[in-house]
């Protein structure tokens, strides 16, 4: 009988493999922590600048905010989505939990379907954020995706329109919100510069909003197991 432990070959850049041999060698690496499958083609992100994890920081704080003010959504940072026959990393998303009727699961621990947003935080990466990371996002269904780019100074934030991405144009103030989570707001130049203070005073007025209010009553009505446990997926 041999004893021999099978060598698992390692994730190289450009390699064109499958989604499950993609994720059994991802699983066979745990000192790699980044690695995304994007159009069939592994790719391996550069190390993160101080300025990109301020603003990844800066994100998730402001979607993490607008979740524990609204019943029935979640958000999380860096997860693995099994999305078409991908395996993307997002740097932050946002879903409506599904006993609330959102669009995306759980399988085998890792995020399956596609969230409702997606947030990308592009410097060296910005070549794949709006190339094929933008094209999985929307063939996939995720219906809203802001990417943040560092080097332009600009946070543009896409709306899911007939299969394709419009920008969402910002309001008479500036701020851009969102369609699929009412009272999400955000000055975008608050953002790029990383004045936190002013992103969450922003946001708190979209939470103090009749719309966010109406989504809050709206999820409510939409959650199925009440009284009897919250089903995950």
């Amino acid at each position: 009988m041999s004893l021999t432990t099978p060598i698992v070959p390692p994730l190289a850049a450009g390699e064109k493999v499958s989604r499950e041999e993609f994720l059994r060698r991802w699983e066979a690496l745990p000192q790699l922590k980044r690695a995304e499958l994007l159009e069939g083609v592994v790719y391996l992100p550069s190390p993160l600048t101080v300025s990109h994890g301020a603003h990844d920081s800066l994100v998730n704080y402001w979607a993490a905010h607008y979740a524990a003010h609204t019943p029935g959504c979640e958000t999380g940072i860096n997860a693995t989505w099994l999305m078409l026959e991908d395996a993307p990393q997002p740097d932050c998303y946002l879903r409506i939990r599904p006993d609330y009727g959102g669009q995306s699961g759980l399988e085998r621990g890792l995020g399956k379907g596609a969230p409702e947003l997606v947030v990308e935080v592009s410097l060296s990466s910005a070549s794949y954020d709006l190339g094929p990371k933008l094209r999985l996002y929307r063939s996939a269904g995720v219906l809203e995706y802001i990417t943040v780019l560092l080097t332009e100074g600009q946070a543009i934030w896409r709306r899911l329109v007939a299969g394709n991405y419009a920008p969402i144009e910002p309001d008479s103030r500036g701020l851009l919100r969102s369609v699929v989570f009412p009272g999400l707001w955000l000055d975008p130049d608050a953002l790029i510069v990383g004045d936190a203070a002013r992103v969450l005073e922003v946001l708190n007025q979209g939470l103090e909003s009749p719309e966010h209010q109406r989504f809050v009553g709206e999820l409510a009505s939409r959650r199925v197991g009440a009284g009897r446990g919250q089903p995950q997926g």
